[in-house]
């Protein structure tokens, strides 16, 4: 783990939804170009991700909007392309997909197509992962779709200080960010240093190790963690790397850990079937001689029983089981 070296006053306990709160509340006091657009921000949103905010900042810059995905994303790149800095609120990511002409053929094209005189530099949080019974239309996660599409970038927060420190530097990019937190991460709380930054598209290793390395992101960190505790104590030690931006995604430290370790395993909760597990299998099979393994949930619509919905998720016995096939 890496220690904590800042000031303990930049440092305090919250949820992972408080330190989203927090980050988009700083760049709104630091920017007046910042605005948040969608349903349900004026009263906190669903998660609590907006607490607070529209009391403070307005309805001019906290704003409701009818129940229209298409219009919500089309009024966040005409404002962004009008020198505003919008976070977009698609509410979950599946309900996302009545806009996606919007982010597709208008956000992630237009610095290319118009030669860099447009910038769309807005975030849209589309939280993604399996919602305890929620069932197939609201407890998907589509990051892979989103890595294959050129002109955005993708980032898949796992902890309460990245929820604040990639919110941060998403809201600095200059270019359309897909920033997909999970549904069920919202309660989870973590200490959260407000003077630490963080790099879109640098990964984090969390634990060290000489056997193996595991490479995750979003929630399902807390299960690969979780299952290296149990490799340890069966003598095989594992590197841990949330991977933390799908894209960019930062190949140098997973290249420079396959290559120590010689064994990886990408475990992702999202389908494994044209997985992003896959391109990060294939970019370190090409390039090194590590042996690779993949692990990713079923290609099966999620279910609303809970019997039927455990068959979607990817646990821990799963992963250590993978893992020992290395062996």
């Amino acid at each position: 783990m890496v220690l904590n070296t800042h000031s303990p006053a930049t440092v305090s306990t919250m949820s992972y939804a408080e330190a989203a709160v927090l980050a988009v509340q700083h760049a709104m006091t630091e920017d007046a170009n910042v605005v948040v657009v969608g349903e349900d921000v004026g009263r906190g949103g669903i998660f609590g991700q907006y607490k607070g905010l529209q009391a403070q900042f307005g309805d001019q810059r906290v704003i409701d909007t009818p129940i229209s995905e298409a219009a919500i994303l089309g009024a966040g790149v005409g404002m962004a392309l009008a020198g505003l800095r919008p976070v977009i609120e698609m509410r979950v990511v599946d309900f996302a997909l009545c806009g996606m002409d919007e982010i597709v053929n208008q956000a992630a094209k237009n610095r290319f197509m118009f030669g860099g005189q447009g910038r769309v530099p807005m975030v849209v949080r589309m939280p993604i992962g399996i919602w305890d019974s929620s069932a197939a239309q609201h407890s998907q996660s589509f990051e892979s779709w989103f890595a294959h599409l050129p002109g955005v970038v993708v980032v898949c927060p796992a902890t309460p200080q990245d929820n604040y420190s990639l919110m941060r530097a998403a809201l600095q990019c200059g270019d359309p960010v897909v920033y997909m937190e999970h549904k069920t991460l919202w309660g989870v709380s973590g200490e959260v240093d407000t003077a630490q930054t963080a790099t879109l598209g640098k990964a984090n290793t969390l634990l060290s190790g000489k056997h193996l390395t595991i490479v995750s992101w979003s929630k399902q960190v807390q299960a690969c963690a979780a299952a290296c505790d149990t490799l340890a104590a069966a003598g095989i030690e594992a590197e841990l790397i949330d991977l933390r931006s799908i894209w960019p995604w930062d190949r140098e430290a997973v290249l420079a850990s396959c290559a120590r370790t010689g064994h990886l395993l990408v475990v992702h909760e999202a389908v494994q079937v044209g997985g992003f597990g896959a391109e990060i299998a294939a970019t370190v099979a090409e390039a090194t001689a590590c042996k690779v393994r993949r692990l990713g949930a079923p290609r099966i619509p999620v279910g609303y029983a809970p019997n039927l919905e455990a068959e979607s998720r990817v646990s821990v016995e799963a992963i250590v089981a993978a893992a020992r096939k290395f062996f």
